[in-house]
Order: C-alpha cells, then sequence, then structure tokens
C-alpha cells in the first residue's frame, strides 16, 4: 500500500504505523545517498521553516538547517529570546501566526503538550525536535545507524538501552523497537524503571508486530544485544540531580567488560550526544572536583571501531530530512 503523509504533523512515533516508519527511514536512507553523491535536491523549494528552540542543542539545529537547505528551503531560527511565545503570547496565538508564515514548524522544548498545541493550532505540520518524554527523529536516526550496521533485518536484532530507562530517549526507542518488530531492553535500576502505561502500550504493539519489550537490572539481559545504548545521566536542567544519579547509574555504565556481556563481537555503541567520555569538558571536570564520576561511558568504548555515534549524528540530519520531505514536501 502506496505511504502519504504529506500534511501530517511528527510529534511521536506512536502515531505512526509500522509501513510509515519504514517509509520514513528508506526514504532518509536514500536521500542520505542523494548526498554523498553530491546530488543537489529541491524537493523543499519554495518551502519556509521556522525552528523553535525552548531549549538549547547542537545536532537538532544543525541538522533541521543543513536539511532544509539542501532541499532547497529557507529557515528562520527562534530561541526563547527572540520569541514572545508564553511570555507575551500564548502558544495558541503564536501557533496561529506561525502558520500563515511557514510550511512547517519546528519546536523543541520541555513539554509534550506545547508541541501538541502547536500541531493542534497552526494548520501547518509540527516536528518534534524533542520534549521531556520523547524524540522521535533521534529515534529514526538511531534505526538507521542500526540499519547501516547489520545485515539481520531489523525484526532480528536487539537493542539495549543503559541507564536510565525512564527518559524520553529510551521511550522513544522503546516505540520505535515495538513498532518494527524488535527486541528491545531497558537495563537499568529498578529506580529509574519506565512508567507502566509506556511498558504496557509498548506491550500491546508488540502483540500485533512481535516485539520483545524488557526492562530489569540483570546484566543476562546484555547477551546477544546487537546495539548497546545510553544517554547523560543527568539532562538539562536536572544538574541538582548528579549526586544520586551517579550513585544510581555507575554500575551500568557502558564499559569493556558491559560490550563483552553482550557476547556478539559486531554490537556496536550508540548515543544520542552529547556524551560524557572523558573528563575533557569544564562540566565533566568539574564534577570530577566534586567528586563525581558522570561519564555513562567509557574511552574504551567511546573511541572503539564499534562506535558508530558520529555516523548516528549525521543520520540525524538525513531522518529529519525525510520527515519534512514526507510531510511538506514537494513530491
Amino acid at each position: 500500500m502506496p505511504v502519504n503523509l504529506k500534511g501530517r504533523s511528527f510529534l511521536t512515533l506512536k502515531d505512526f504505523t509500522p509501513d510509515e516508519i519504514r517509509y520514513m527511514l528508506n526514504l532518509a536512507a536514500d536521500l542520505k545517498a542523494k548526498k554523498r553523491a553530491g546530488i543537489r535536491g529541491n524537493l523543499l523549494a519554495g518551502k519556509n521553516i521556522v525552528l523553535l528552540f525552548e531549549k538549547t542543542s547542537t545536532r537538532t539545529r544543525c541538522a533541521f538547517e543543513v536539511a532544509a537547505y539542501d532541499e532547497g528551503a529557507h529557515v528562520t531560527f527562534l530561541d526563547s529570546k527572540s520569541s514572545q511565545m508564553g511570555k507575551k503570547e500564548t502558544m495558541v496565538d503564536t501557533a496561529k501566526v506561525l502558520g500563515r508564515f511557514f510550511d512547517g514548524i519546528e519546536y523543541r522544548g520541555y513539554d509534550q503538550k506545547v508541541v501538541e498545541g502547536l500541531a493542534a493550532n497552526a494548520g501547518v505540520p509540527v516536528w518534534n525536535g524533542l520534549t521531556d518524554v520523547d524524540h522521535p527523529t533521534q529515534a529514526l536516526a538511531d534505526i538507521l545507524t542500526l540499519m547501516e550496521n547489520t545485515k539481520k533485518p531489523l525484526n532480528k536484532c536487539k537493542l539495549v538501552f543503559c541507564g536510565d530507562t525512564r527518559n524520553n530517549v529510551a521511550y522513544c526507542l522503546m516505540y520505535i523497537c515495538a513498532k518494527l518488530g524488535m527486541h528491545y531492553v531497558g537495563w537499568g535500576p529498578k529506580e529509574l524503571a519506565p512508567a507502566a502505561d509506556v511498558v504496557e502500550y509498548c506491550r500491546e504493539v508488540a502483540k500485533e508486530t512481535g516485539a520483545v519489550v524488557e526492562y530489569g537490572e540483570d546484566k543476562a539481559l546484555l547477551k546477544g544485544a546487537d546495539a548497546l545504548y545510553t544517554d547523560i545521566w543527568a539532562s538539562m536542567g536536572e544538574e541538582d540531580k548528579i549526586p544520586e544519579r551517579v550513585k544510581q547509574l555507575t554500575p551500568y555504565k557502558v564499559t569493556g567488560d558491559v560490550m563483552k556481556a553482550t557476547e556478539n563481537s559486531d554490537c556496536i555503541f550508540l548515543h544520542c550526544l552529547p556524551s560524557f567520555h572523558d573528563f575533557d569538558t569544564t562540566m565533566a571536570k568539574s564534577q570530577m572536583e566534586l567528586g563525581y564520576d558522570i561519564r555513562e561511558v567509557t574511552d574504551e568504548v567511546f573511541l572503539s571501531p564499534n562506535s558508530k555515534v558520529f555516523d548516528e549524528a549525521e543520520n540525524r540530519m538525513h531522518t529529519i530530512k525525510a520527515v519534512m520531505v514526507a510531510t511538506i514536501g514537494n513530491v
């Protein structure tokens, strides 16, 4: 059956069928090949896109901007200092205004209700660049990277998220693995286990797709993994939780021994970045001076041939491009 996503918002992978997700992944791979071949695109020619950023980012902003320019679109960037949304103007009013100026709106911030509200009121597609509970463009990039590094079909692949298994990246990975019939494991402390309703949703999806969704503290869960994934232990705005998180999550740090526990020499390492893997950043250094080692992965893994984190970062651009082309493109 042909897939048509024209005019759709991209707020969470829960809104999309397995076929629609596979369509976006295949489109991303095609657009990546086109860029590698030096072919300048025009699938977004004449389109105007606005990026609303309440939370800063390197990869998300650059990925959206370069992806748009590659296909001929114009981009306007608005951060919290240059937008009146939520200060002098309601989110609803902002959505209605921007929907008359732009063909598509990206939002990166905190509350999922904001991106949902923008989509409900803008009249044009809205794309989720990250909220506190979801990060769907990241999950597409992660799975594209896995596709590039395994000969297995996705429904034979096992992905293990290590650490805080109830953060936004863990959730979006759980959604996409469930939709694609994959084996998903959240390996982390019970105090940071995923919410019951999220697990229930994914297991209901799994009944239709054949996916397996597990979580727990047992290191045996790592066996047979095709990808190990982790994220920083304290997200933006959670710095006060660092002492507690270091205590909880140090046993789940991705080390060489953790990679060996997969018993799969081809297992790749993934990370949404930025990552604390050494003490060369001011934050990692200052926290170490206070007695807290906040590295969620060691250089032994991060700098190894099995680490695909920079391929993964590049793939954010290609999957974001696919989402924009699929929803507002000239196709």
